[in-house]
């Protein structure tokens, strides 16, 4: 048991509105999003609008320079449309310059080799292509009904003020203190003298701001320019030159290639539900592998259905880290995280989720246009001959798990971050809801485990004796409960519309996270 109190409970709360509703890991992103439904804008311009925002406000989980996924619902059609965002490495990356190190498994999110210097993992050498504005991009182009630049204005307006340090912000910016200093341009925009975790005190207000006046002046060119300008010309050469002065492979012509991968969601039919899920190298076959195995499952007392949890979870990522990567057959397919979904007043639906991967991603930042940039190439294994192994202009293996569900009247748009714990979390949170017959408020308060490739079951502590006991039986489990840092469970964020009436929930140990509807604005 932890030593956390135990009288103590956390609770969001949740409100059914006609108005359109933004769920986000940062509220005041949930905010641009909201006030976007407010002036009349399409779920995607919402969708545009927080991506970017939060990319100002959370910039160590994603940003323009990383990659990721979304499902679209649009309500006139009935079409569930995916976009993959997702990273690529560079053309001229060599494989030769990520010799294993013979040292053991790498310590950042995934059990390959270590690679000498962690070359894969921090530093320019782990860039890979990034696809989040293109993907934003494209659905813009589809969807949008709002003019680009004023979408992209509330970042433009957040990054100029710089991003307020408060004690959440001061704790990230901490924990990864030691891997910023070894940049120049990371330590001088979240460190005090490149050494020290920018904070405000025990007790003080909060007053620090970082400085991000590059990047709101790279926003502000990709405002007026449009989200091509991100690839191509002045800007998209700079941060490519920046890359590749500190060591780098990533390539203006990387960039100049990149394009976004649009088409049908896959469908997966379970019990009186569907879900829409993402096709190719993301963990939309793994939750349509988990939804599958749960369909037979005896899911008759709580007892049984965690243990039914755990086992199909169990199954579904071992067939994904030893089948899955990018073989080829899909090559027009591109490829610490955010989400989040946004349903509008026609019920028009966006669940979307963006990383830079690892938290601060690579820990370089370009200094031409301020953007912390990604660590896509960690994605791949660094052993060669395996499905996912590491090579040039390959598309990466993401963890991202966006859903679109239907059942009935009622539509929900679900998602998380949390690297592999994602999909733990998704297909319960789903589960939940179809099995559970829950609304998106009791679906976000109930305990989960996870499971996701490890040896061991982690299990909230708060569910009932008769649930850790079988989950024990079944694997060595583990018990612990959700707290606001480190997250054992994945931080999910969704949306849900029943019978005209829409609401959202996040994760509810999140402090910044909320679901805002245009009404509160």
């Amino acid at each position: 048991m932890s030593a956390l109190s135990r009288t103590q409970h956390t609770r969001k709360h949740v409100i059914e509105t006609a108005g359109g509703v933004v769920a986000s890991q940062h509220s005041q992103a949930a905010e641009a999003g909201a006030a976007v439904l407010r002036a009349g804008g399409d779920a995607v311009d919402a969708a545009v609008a927080t991506s970017f925002v939060v990319g100002v406000l959370e910039p160590w989980m994603s940003g323009p320079a990383g990659g990721g996924a979304a499902i679209h619902w649009r309500a006139d059609t009935g079409e569930a449309v995916a976009i993959n965002f997702g990273m690529r490495s560079p053309k001229g990356l060599n494989i030769n310059d990520y010799p294993l190190s013979g040292d053991g498994k790498a310590g950042d999110l995934f059990p390959w080799e270590r690679v000498v210097e962690d070359r894969n993992v921090e530093g320019a050498t782990a860039i890979a292509v990034p696809g989040t504005v293109d993907g934003l991009g494209q659905a813009h182009a589809r969807w949008g009904r709002m003019p680009w630049a004023e979408l992209l204005a509330p970042a433009v307006s957040h990054a100029r003020e710089g991003m307020l340090v408060d004690w959440y912000a001061a704790l990230l910016i901490a924990s990864t203190a030691r891997n910023l200093a070894k940049d120049p341009d990371a330590a001088a925009m979240f460190l005090d003298d490149g050494t020290w975790p920018k904070g405000s005190g025990w007790t003080a207000i909060p007053d620090n701001r970082l400085d991000q006046s590059r990047v709101a002046a790279s926003l502000a060119h990709m405002a007026e320019a449009g989200p091509r300008s991100f690839y191509e010309g002045d800007l998209a050469q700079a941060m490519a030159q920046d890359v590749q002065d500190k060591g780098g492979c990533l390539a203006a012509e990387d960039l100049a290639g990149y394009s976004a991968w649009m088409g049908a969601a896959r469908p997966v039919d379970y019990r009186d539900a569907r879900f829409h899920v993402m096709p190719g190298l993301t963990a939309g076959p793994t939750f349509a592998r988990v939804m599958e195995q749960l369909e037979t499952a005896d899911l008759s007392t709580p007892a049984a259905t965690y243990v039914a949890y755990a086992r199909a979870l169990d199954q579904a990522y071992a067939e994904r880290l030893g089948k899955m990567g990018d073989d080829g057959e899909v090559p027009e397919a591109p490829g610490c995280t955010t989400h989040f979904s946004v349903v509008d007043r026609d019920g028009n639906m966006v669940t979307h989720t963006q990383t830079l991967l690892s938290i601060f991603g690579s820990r370089v930042v370009s200094p031409s246009t301020g953007f912390l940039m990604n660590n896509g190439i960690m994605w791949f294994d660094p052993e060669q001959g395996r499905p996912n192994s590491l090579a040039p202009n390959k598309a990466c293996l993401m963890n991202v798990c966006p859903v679109l569900g239907e059942r009935g009247d009622t539509r929900f748009a679900f998602g998380a971050s949390g690297g592999r714990k994602i999909v733990s979390a998704v297909s319960q949170l789903a589960s939940f809801v179809v099995d559970g017959d829950m609304d998106v408020e009791q679906a976000f308060h109930t305990p989960r485990i996870d499971m996701s490739g490890g040896a061991q079951i982690i299990a909230d502590e708060t569910l009932p004796t008769e649930v850790i006991s079988a989950l024990s039986d079944e694997k060595p489990t583990q018990t612990t409960r959700r707290t606001v840092s480190p997250y054992a469970f994945a931080c999910p964020a969704g949306v849900m519309r029943k019978d005209g009436a829409n609401s959202g929930c996040t994760e509810i140990m999140s402090p910044w996270g909320d679901a805002i509807s245009e009404d509160d604005l």
